[in-house]
Parts: C-alpha cells; sequence; structure tokens
C-alpha cells in the first residue's frame, strides 16, 4: 500500500485514499474478484487504475462507451500513464502497434469494448499477454432488467473461464439488490467481495415539479440559476431533443443535440464541443452521458419521465462530478404517466419483466409525487439508510402543500366508471367541466350526472388530480394503447366513501427574474482564478484536449488559494502529480508570479 499511495500522489496528485478506495486496491492487489458501487464523482476508476499499474501485466478495462475512450485514454496520457485502447474506429496500422505493445508489456491499461473483447481473436492475444486484471466497468450494462442493458456483458462470464487466475473488479455507480445479484450471477461473481460505497451525491439538489409550460419553465430555470453553465437536458423522443435545442439555441443558449439517429460524426463533434467547450448544452436522449467525465456539469434536466429511479439516478449524476454545487430539475405530467404505461404495457416483454418495469416505474412515479424528503426516499430504495430530511431537495426546502383531494378523486373515477372506462384524460375533463363539444355530444355524455360536476377546478387542476390518481394505483392505463382510463381495486373503497385522499398542491410558473448566479467553487481571487483558466485554455486547444483534463476547476481555485511559488509547493496542490507538474508547472507558476507581481 505505500507504493499505492505514492502513485496517488506522485501520479495522480491527490494525497490520501478516500472511503474504501484503500480496502478495495488491497483486496484486488492480492489477486481477489470485487464488486464495487460508488457514487459518480466518487474515484471508482482509481480502483482498478492503481492496482493495474502496481501488478504485473496490464490492465484490461472493459468499458461500452466506444466514443468516449480516446478522451479516457487522452486524461491517463496526461498523467504520465501508459494507455491505449482498441475499438472499431482505429486504422488497422494503429490496431496492430497497440497488439504489439500489449504482447511487449509496454501499457499499464488497455481500454476495450466487449464486442471486441470476445472475439476469438482478440481472446487468443490475450492468452498469450501477462494480464494485472479485468476491470468490468458500468457493470449494470449486464443487467437485463436494467436501463443499459447490453447484450455483448452477458458473455463476459467467459474472463473467469479463460483467465481464471486474472483478478476481476466491476464497477458501478447504480445497481440495486436485484441488480447487484444479477452481476454476480451473470459475471460469475459469487465470490467477490462486494463494497457498497453509498449512493447519496450531497451536492446535487433535487427538484421535480409537475409540467405546465415545459419550456417557459425550463427558461425560467435556466435564466435564474445557470446562466452560462454547461449541463445536459434529457428527452425521451430523438425528435423533441432536435426541437428542444433548436429552441434554447433561438434563446441565445449554445445548445446542441444529442441522439443514436445523428451520424456519427455529427454525435462525435458534438460530444467534443461539450467537453472542451465552456457553457455548452446537450439536449440528449440516453444515449448520451453513461462515462462522460465533465467535472463542471452544472444540471441536469428532464424533460420528461425517467422510466426508472436507476434511470434517474444514473442520469442526474452525471452533474457535480467536482462535488460543487449542481441541480437535478424535472419536469412531468399526465401525459408521461399515461405514454411510459401504454409503452410497458403493450411491450413484447414477458410478464415476468413487466411486472419488475411496473414495480421500476410505480417508484419513479412515487419519488415524483412525494411530500417528504426526496432523497431519502432515493437512497433508500437502494437500500442505502438515510435521515428523514436532507435540507437540499424541493420537498426539504419548501415543503410541499397538500389538500383533502377526496371529493375531487370521487368524482373523477365516477366519471371514469359513468363514461365506460373507454376515454383518456382530456375527455373526461371536458365531461367534468361541462363543456359540450363535438366529441361530448357524440356520446351523449352531456346527459351523465358528472356532466359539470367539476367546474370548481381549472383544467390543470383536473389534470393534477388524474395523475396523482393514476400514480396512486386509483386508476390504470388500458392495455389497447388508446390511453383509456380504467379503475382498479384500490379505487372501490374511495368511491364507497371509506378512504381518504390527500393530493398535492402543483406549482405555478414563475416569470423569470434574474438572480446573481450561484458561485459553485469558493474562489478567493476570482481575477487569478480567470487567468489561470485562460492558461488552461490555451494549452488544452493546443492539444485538442478538454480543459479539465489539463486541470480541474478545484486544482486552480486551490491554486489561489496556496499562491506557490515554485515547483514543491506547487505539487502539494490537489490533482498536480509530478507529470503534470513537468509539463505545465512553470506555465502556471509565471501566471500565479506575474499576478502577484502586479499587486505589488
Amino acid at each position: 500500500m505505500e507504493q499505492a499511495l505514492e502513485i496517488l500522489r506522485n501520479t495522480f496528485g491527490y494525497r490520501d485514499f478516500r472511503g474504501e478506495q484503500q480496502d478495495i486496491i488491497n483486496h484486488v492487489l492480492a489477486g481477489n474478484d470485487a464488486l464495487v458501487l460508488m457514487p459518480t464523482g466518487g474515484g471508482k476508476s482509481l480502483c482498478y487504475q492503481v492496482p493495474a499499474m502496481l501488478r504485473p501485466g496490464t490492465g484490461i478495462i472493459i468499458s461500452p462507451l466506444i466514443a468516449l475512450m480516446q478522451d479516457q485514454v487522452s486524461a491517463l496520457l496526461q498523467l504520465g500513464i501508459r494507455a491505449a485502447f482498441l475499438n472499431s474506429t482505429l486504422p488497422a496500422q494503429t490496431v496492430r502497434e497497440t497488439e504489439q505493445g500489449l504482447l511487449n508489456n509496454d501499457m499499464d491499461l488497455l481500454y476495450i469494448a466487449p464486442e471486441r473483447l470476445l472475439q476469438e481473436r482478440t481472446l487468443a492475444l490475450l492468452e498469450r499477454t501477462q494480464l494485472a486484471l479485468f476491470a468490468i466497468d458500468e457493470a449494470h450494462c449486464v443487467s437485463q432488467w436494467g436501463h443499459d442493458f447490453r447484450k455483448d456483458y452477458l458473455a463476459l462470464d467467459q474472463l473467469h473461464q479463460r483467465f481464471p487466475s486474472v483478478p476481476r473488479i466491476a464497477l458501478t455507480a447504480t445497481a440495486d439488490e436485484r441488480t447487484r445479484y444479477e452481476i454476480r450471477e451473470r459475471l460469475g461473481l459469487e465470490q467477490a467481495k462486494v463494497y457498497i460505497s453509498g449512493f447519496n451525491r450531497p451536492n446535487i439538489r433535487y427538484r421535480i415539479t409537475t409540467r405546465l409550460e415545459e419550456r417557459k419553465q425550463l427558461l425560467h430555470f435556466l435564466e435564474t440559476e445557470h446562466q452560462g453553465d454547461a449541463g445536459i437536458v434529457y428527452c425521451l423522443s430523438r425528435k423533441k431533443t432536435e426541437a428542444v435545442a433548436g429552441w434554447l439555441t433561438a434563446q441565445g443558449r449554445t445548445a446542441l443535440p444529442y441522439h443514436a439517429g445523428l451520424e456519427s460524426r455529427v454525435r462525435y463533434r458534438h460530444q467534443q464541443r461539450f467537453l472542451q467547450e465552456e457553457g455548452i448544452i446537450i439536449v440528449a436522449t440516453i444515449a448520451f452521458g453513461m462515462g462522460i467525465d465533465k467535472p463542471d456539469v452544472r444540471f441536469v434536466a428532464h424533460l420528461d419521465l425517467p422510466k426508472s429511479i436507476e434511470a434517474y439516478y444514473q442520469e442526474t449524476g452525471r452533474a457535480g462530478r467536482d462535488g460543487a454545487v449542481a441541480d437535478a430539475w424535472m419536469v412531468y405530467g399526465l401525459e408521461d404517466v399515461v405514454k411510459l404505461r401504454q409503452m410497458l404495457e403493450t411491450s413484447d416483454a414477458d410478464e415476468t419483466h413487466k411486472r419488475v418495469e411496473r414495480y421500476k416505474l410505480d417508484s419513479m412515479l412515487g419519488l415524483c409525487e412525494i411530500t417528504s424528503c426526496r432523497r431519502h426516499a432515493l437512497l433508500q430504495y437502494f437500500g442505502e439508510e438515510a435521515p428523514v430530511r436532507c435540507g437540499n431537495c424541493d420537498t426539504c426546502l419548501h415543503p410541499v402543500e397538500t389538500w383533502d383531494g377526496t371529493t375531487a378523486a370521487r368524482k373523477a373515477l365516477s366519471c371514469v366508471y359513468r363514461t365506460g372506462q373507454l376515454f383518456g384524460a382530456r375527455h373526461l375533463i371536458d365531461v367534468l367541466l361541462g363543456k359540450e363539444n363535438d366529441k361530448v355530444r357524440k356520446f351523449g355524455h352531456q346527459r351523465l350526472s358528472t356532466f359539470g360536476i367539476g367546474e370548481e377546478l381549472g383544467m390543470e387542476q383536473w389534470r393534477s388530480v388524474f395523475r396523482q390518481l393514476i400514480a396512486r394505483g386509483f386508476l390504470s392505463v388500458d392495455l389497447k394503447g388508446f390511453g383509456s382510463l380504467l379503475l382498479t381495486d384500490q379505487s372501490r373503497p374511495l368511491l364507497q366513501g371509506e378512504a381518504q385522499v390527500f393530493l398535492r398542491k402543483d406549482d405555478r410558473i414563475k416569470k423569470p427574474t434574474r438572480k446573481q448566479r450561484k458561485t459553485p467553487l469558493q474562489v478567493s481571487d476570482p481575477e487569478l482564478f480567470e487567468k489561470l483558466k485562460d492558461c488552461r485554455k490555451q494549452l488544452a486547444v493546443k492539444q485538442g484536449l478538454p480543459p479539465y483534463v489539463i486541470f480541474h476547476d478545484s486544482t486552480l481555485v486551490e491554486m489561489t488559494q496556496r499562491l506557490p511559488s515554485g515547483p514543491d509547493e506547487l505539487l502539494q496542490v490537489s490533482g498536480v502529480g509530478a507529470h503534470k507538474l513537468e509539463q505545465y508547472g512553470e506555465t502556471f507558476l509565471a501566471v500565479i508570479r506575474a499576478h502577484r507581481d502586479e499587486l505589488i
């Protein structure tokens, strides 16, 4: 472990290991298998990078992120670590050179996609190579119940069969108890030691609100809190990502779409701009984000409801990797609930799979509708104990108002029954509000006892009532794909006056009023901080690298605090290792000296 600590300090520039990193590294160094669950930004990569550098041979890192391998390897090369990758983007000559380097034991880490790894040619190559370990990154991809399932991950149990003496470490930030069991079973890691470092991301503020006019709501969020910040906006469809990106651009923000339907070169260009430039907003489907190392993503916004808490946690976790304040913001509405229920029930999945998916969707809806602490519910879902109140989510900061919705709920359920359980929420609301339109007259619903009995509430209030009744299981969505609402067994006591229900009051749209932008990092000398950022940007542009690969913002902030005057003092700054000191030390010291001279 003395050698491990030396690598941590001299190569990575950190003083001490965090949490269970040291125990995990020690365990793997001894040749043992491990399953590691650690939140995004918690330092998972060090758990395999350090032992790969200390054990004889090359560490093989299995990752589904072909588009990001080059960036990951570039970051390691900046640290002086011998790293390479093999994927389909490389020319034949580079592949040959990389494979020869592997055979010659000239590298510490090799990144490879599971599809390529499992080719017989690759496996035969590895059998001729001295291997330090296998690291299976994003291990939740093995779960067929999960949101990021990758079929090729199912065959990774071959590694244990063909290389029984090589230790394996599987890592993920997202796995509930079922997924953890599935990872161990499918990867042959039943005997592996499990390390769970917790799921809490205290720097992220969770906020979920009902959709009224989503674009106005998003604009209000961005203008009041995130002027000029980098962030991700998630949408469910490809069409919507492009529409929202275009609209944000028209509002004066630099926004780029990202989805699987775009040409690969366009996706890559947008991804690189997001990584290398400041203030870029990516509007994406879930095809974007896994493995993104950009530390200064200040917000993740959802304009559509994720299908599960795992997906929500994984996507929101891409914010605030640097530990500074960040926001997870979401709007959702009745149409999300109906659409996702329909997609689930009309899918080709078997009944067992549907039952699991229903549970996941119900849990996600429960998180949205909850009136108690969201973080407590989120962590509880993953089996982690948490304080009843976190103090950093919307329901803690602004406790939810509720109202006795029993009468309104009975009216809504009665209207569903009187109309034959054949219609969606929009038509039912028209009946409740007494709107005698063509559709109402066509079915004679103006003659029903429920016609016009709901005039005390407006249309948006009724939409809220129906949304909450569906989310709580009093109503279900039909299986035919028409969006009709059906009564459930749970609705009977409510209809018969034997039960009471309290509903949450939804927020109203606020007018955008510019606030002073919050500062994620406490900067003691903003002027010097900006000079250091400019210096970093120039170095990054010359090398075609994201600026954070050279130094994170937190490292620059520490430079402004310590004001190092020489190499030895600069080496004490977190994130400055020996290789980066040699590459960039004098350049940044010159900026600091010049700034100090100006102040004299």
